[in-house]
């Protein structure tokens, strides 16, 4: 039996930050119940628009479907009919919503006390910017991460992925397993939730406490590490490479491979502080010796030396790296339609665990099996079909 295998999930989120957190429990295992709007209610592809393309299959992968019109009085009985034996109910509507629906935390909890509703806004639950449309560019705005991201002087640069969104969604599953844990004690369930801009707050971890505790304003720093020096990108003669050297240590280790210790013996470059201060001739320094040889032959000589180092890789180049290749991060999944399909697996082992890999569902492609599983009889599908209500 899988490690999750014993919770049952219900699932109305949409867009990325709740599918991530789902995606998390689908993957081990929990009985995650995807639940969409009938398609004559809700026509939206959703996330990544085609619900075949690479970005849908890849955060949905692992769940169930049914349709389900919860603004239907008979609709929302049937969804609470099913809370009632449901573990985790998830959702990122804004906060009024569930007020709306009559499916906050109180309502839930009055038909099941042992169920746990994580939710994920932009802003908070509650607030000056409650009702507000959260959006993940947004938030790493307004969490500082566009702040210290780019070259500097370039201005504010958004991140490559959308880490708001990402991490809102981690956090939100960490906090899940936190409620159902703590339920084991107390028998009861809680409301866990987090929002976009609360993540991206904390994801900036020590440049935000640079700020709380000593009053400094982080600033771009491009490719160089703000505060570890020598850390950063340097161009070799064909190609870029990372090289993480901080310490007196590492800087020793760097010298010895570079051979450049009659360059290290400037003054301006005898101690860490020093480095720091000097930056810009720090790195002009292991600059000047690593054009004169290719990326690949520094990536070895650095790492047989200890110190961290590696290539700087497109996608494609990432996937073809024999690490990545022999940690099977490519995972392919069978899909009815489109066949043999290539997913990103979860990222941490559970040795001895395979995690499951059905595909994405389609819209409603288990309305009926799900809620015969939750004790509806054949008639009142039959019922609810006529009325629109699933």
């Amino acid at each position: 039996m899988l490690p999750l295998a014993r919770f049952t999930v219900l699932d109305l989120t949409r867009v990325r930050s709740g599918p991530t957190a789902v995606r998390q429990l689908a993957d081990w295992g929990a009985n995650v119940i995807k639940i969409e709007a009938p398609e004559e209610i809700d026509t939206g592809k959703g996330l990544g628009g085609d619900t075949h393309g690479p970005d849908y299959q890849n955060v949905h992968r692992n769940k169930r479907s049914i349709t389900l019109n919860l603004k239907s009085p008979d609709g929302l009985a049937v969804f609470k009919r099913m809370v009632a034996q449901a573990d985790v109910v998830v959702e990122n509507y804004r906060p009024d919503v569930k007020q709306r629906l009559g499916i906050d935390y109180e309502a839930l909890a009055a038909i099941n006390p042992r169920i746990v509703l994580a939710s994920i806004s932009g802003f908070g639950q509650d607030g000056p910017y409650a009702k507000r449309p959260g959006f993940d560019q947004i938030a790493q705005g307004m969490g500082g991460l566009m702040s210290v991201t780019g070259l500097p002087g370039q201005g504010p640069v958004r991140a490559g992925i959308p880490v708001a969104d990402l991490t809102a969604g981690l956090y939100t599953a960490i906090g899940i397993l936190v409620a159902l844990l703590e339920r084991e004690q107390t028998g009861k369930g809680r409301w866990v939730h987090t929002s976009l801009l609360e993540a991206m707050v904390a994801m900036m971890d020590f440049q935000a406490t640079r700020w709380t505790m000593k009053g400094e304003v982080p600033k771009q720093a491009g490719n160089d590490h703000p505060t570890t020096i020598p850390t950063g990108l340097f161009r070799t003669s064909d190609g870029v490479i990372n090289i993480a050297g901080g310490g007196g240590e590492m800087w020793r280790r760097i010298v010895a491979v570079l051979g450049i210790e009659q360059e290290a013996a400037d003054p301006d470059l005898a101690t860490d502080a020093l480095r720091s201060r000097n930056r810009a001739k720090t790195n002009a320094v292991l600059q000047a010796k690593l054009e004169t040889d290719t990326a690949a032959n520094w990536v070895e000589k650095f790492n047989v030396a200890g110190v961290p180092c590696g290539p700087v890789y497109s996608m494609d180049q990432v996937f073809a790296d024999a690490q990545v290749q022999h940690l099977g991060l490519a995972w392919p999944v069978q899909h009815p339609q489109l066949g043999e399909i290539t997913l990103v697996r979860p990222p941490m082992q559970l040795e001895g665990v395979e995690p499951p890999r059905r595909p994405t569902p389609e819209r409603g492609e288990h309305t009926s099996s799900v809620l015969r599983e939750f004790g509806f009889a054949p008639e009142e599908i039959d019922s609810l079909r006529a009325k629109k209500a699933i």
